[in-house]
């Protein structure tokens, strides 16, 4: 299929449009800057001025994906590093971004997804229970250590 071509100004504001629907890393802008035949110059061009207008900025990025898997998704710290750095984002403002989860937030949500998935588990002995939902919890993200220290 023939690609529609576009002018460099177009290009830039698709990539405006891009970004101010939804906050992106930069790892994103430079996958949809694929999808349009620029030359090394010109994406640089554009990348420099989307960072310099505000429209790419990473920690704003981390801090509501941060936000977003937490609060709507309920996934776990460990969950969402992983997705994090899968974007190319540092570990040094993953960890400097955490800060957007409260740990009283992050405690009763580990409780919460255990009561509500322990109760669904019928038919195993207690302990299979446990190991079950214990699994549940470690695979959306959540640490061992704090799903441990809040049962105990």
């Amino acid at each position: 299929m023939e690609k529609k071509s576009y002018t460099f100004e177009e290009i830039k504001q698709k990539l405006v449009n891009y970004c101010v629907y939804q906050d992106r890393c930069h790892a994103e802008v430079e996958q949809k800057m694929r999808e349009f035949l620029l030359i090394d110059e010109a994406k640089e061009d554009i990348f420099l001025y989307l960072l310099k207008e505000n429209y790419l900025n990473e920690e704003r990025f981390t801090r509501s994906y941060i936000r977003g898997k937490f609060y709507i998704k309920h996934w776990g710290k460990t969950k969402i590093k992983m997705n994090l750095k899968q974007k190319q984002i540092s570990e040094r403002l993953i960890n400097s971004c955490f800060d957007e989860i409260d740990d009283d937030d992050y405690e009763k949500t580990i409780k919460k997804i255990f009561e509500d998935y322990y109760s669904k588990q019928t038919g195993f002995k207690e302990y299979q229970k446990k190991t079950k939902t214990i699994r549940y919890l470690m695979s959306r993200g959540f640490e061992y250590e704090k799903i441990i220290d809040i049962f105990d």
